[in-house]
């Protein structure tokens, strides 16, 4: 309605709230570009391994979950971290010790791989004999061959398909509320999920339809790496049938490489060996350079936005190409396709972003240096490839759009610790420790433009990320000023977040 203390007080009535921020900061509603908030929600309800530090507290968590529910069959969650155990890999044994009784899968944090107990491996017939399927790894004992309890990529997202009991509608609406609540809370009113499925796709419709749904929602359909082309019929109608007030399933999400700690990030040249030998391992790519090409093309003919997984510099110049490909059969458009992560990227590459209109989403809670990244990642790219992470100020000054997310829950979705990260490359957990390839780091206006205006355009949303009169009312009320001396982005907390003119969530203990 107003902008500016003068206009403004012209609107105020007898009924009018007024809240005088004082030395506070008032900006637009942040928006996430790639997040999974259903899944997240669905943990969150389950069993919710984020919050806890190391491998003793997960065993207490599980051990106390499954004691006190022994009526569910089976026990489900993730958030586990990688760095916890050595060499990344849980052992099925220690759950075995805790839930000797019931199958266990639990995503970690990335989502790129499970821990699971003996009594899930046999529920899926996994044995020493069975072999590693195409798009994923199976982990075993190097003495005796046997599973050892961790199974990566596609050996964990097809046990999960196959043998986890899945939420059903309700349950999936519940897991949505749970998340969308806690998005609130940290000034979030809109975000792009990365992973919609037919059942979460449902849920989102409910939710909408009902109005219960108060952030606006760009959802991303899922590429089955299993099949081809012939998914744009089944993604057809679910756009059509979608569409359902707030929601918007227009894009399509495509992973086309793991990630690098578990080594099935699709990279250039071979991983280290984390000993100053190389390997014979490039990682994987889970839809070949041609399959993609004519899969971003198809989907870019049919007007769907398509939103891309790429960690190794193989697989960013994939996506590049693809989009290239794509733009060579039919022409410019106004699609907005995304490459999510972009964690390694070779110099040449850079200015591709720009030339084919293609944003970067970037993710900075990763820019840091902590444990994965010391024990995990650095080791086994090299010093070389280490350097080329997470080149976000490179891409800027290129001239690529820039647009920022979380990925949660692979790490938090708090955006005010992210836009730190990004603004100074150190955790806002440990500012004592050097910055992460400080020359790649954004201003801060740069930052906050990203993670606003920046996923508001990604998500096609001419409304969000931006204060302007006649624009919907989105708005982050934080408890100090951003730009003031001497404060970080992360000391700041949100006291208020109103979604479409509605207050979403009033963390004030005197309105």
């Amino acid at each position: 309605m107003a902008l500016g203390s003068a206009d403004v007080r012209e609107q105020i009535g007898t009924g009018t709230e007024v809240i005088e921020a004082d030395h506070a900061s008032a900006l637009p509603g942040f928006q996430d570009a790639h997040c999974h908030p259903a899944q997240a929600g669905n943990n969150m309800l389950r069993v919710w391994l984020n919050d806890d530090a190391n491998q003793t507290a997960y065993l207490d968590h599980i051990g106390r979950y499954a004691a006190e529910h022994p009526e569910e069959p089976f026990i489900v969650g993730g958030g586990w971290a990688m760095e916890a155990f050595p060499g990344g890999t849980p052992r099925k044994e220690d759950l075995d010790a805790i839930v000797p009784d019931r199958p266990v899968f639990l995503f970690n944090r990335d989502v790129h791989g499970a821990w699971v107990n003996s009594k899930a491996l046999q529920l899926a017939g996994i044995g020493r004999n069975t072999p590693d399927p195409g798009d994923g790894r199976i982990e075993r004992d190097p003495r005796s061959g046997e599973p050892s309890g961790t199974l990566h990529e596609g050996a964990a997202y097809s046990f999960n398909d196959r043998y986890v009991p899945l939420p059903d509608t309700k349950a999936w609406q519940n897991a949505i509320r749970t998340a969308q609540q806690h998005l609130h809370r940290l000034g979030i009113t809109g975000w792009q999920d990365a992973w919609v499925t037919p059942a979460t796709l449902e849920a989102y419709r409910a939710l909408a339809a009902s109005g219960e749904l108060t952030a606006r929602v760009v959802g991303a359909l899922w590429w089955d790496r299993h099949a081809g082309l012939e998914q744009l019929d089944t993604f057809l109608a679910q756009r059509e049938i979608g569409r359902v007030g707030n929601f918007y399933p227009t894009t399509v999400k495509i992973m086309t490489d793991g990630v690098l700690e578990n080594f099935t990030g699709a990279l250039l040249e071979p991983y280290c060996d984390g000993c100053g030998g190389t390997t014979d391992n490039s990682g994987l790519t889970y839809i070949d350079a041609e399959q993609l090409a004519a899969a971003v093309s198809l989907l870019d003919r049919n007007g769907f936005q398509v939103h891309m997984h790429a960690i190794g510099d193989r697989a960013v110049r994939n996506c590049l190409n693809a989009v290239e490909a794509a733009r060579r059969v039919n022409g410019a458009n106004d699609l907005r396709h995304h490459i999510a992560h972009v964690q390694v990227i070779q110099p040449e590459e850079i200015p591709r972003f720009a030339q084919l209109d293609v944003v970067a989403n970037c993710q900075p809670f990763w820019a840091q240096h902590e444990p994965q990244m010391e024990e995990l990642t650095i080791p086994y790219l090299g010093e070389l490839r280490s350097e080329r992470q997470y080149l976000f100020e490179d891409l800027r000054r290129s001239g690529a759009r820039l647009a920022m997310g979380s990925d949660w829950p692979v790490t938090t979705a708090d955006p005010l610790k992210e836009i730190e990260v990004a603004v100074r490359r150190i955790s806002p957990d440990h500012r004592d420790t050097p910055a992460f390839l400080p020359e790649q780091a954004l201003a801060l206006e740069t930052a906050l433009s990203a993670f606003t205006a920046g996923s508001a355009f990604v998500n096609h949303d001419p409304d969000g990320g931006i204060l302007r009169v006649g624009s919907r009312a989105d708005l982050t009320l934080l408890d100090r000023d951003l730009f003031a001396d001497a404060v970080l982005p992360a000391d700041a907390t949100v006291t208020m977040t109103v979604a479409a003119g509605k207050v979403v969530y009033d963390g004030s203990s005197t309105r």
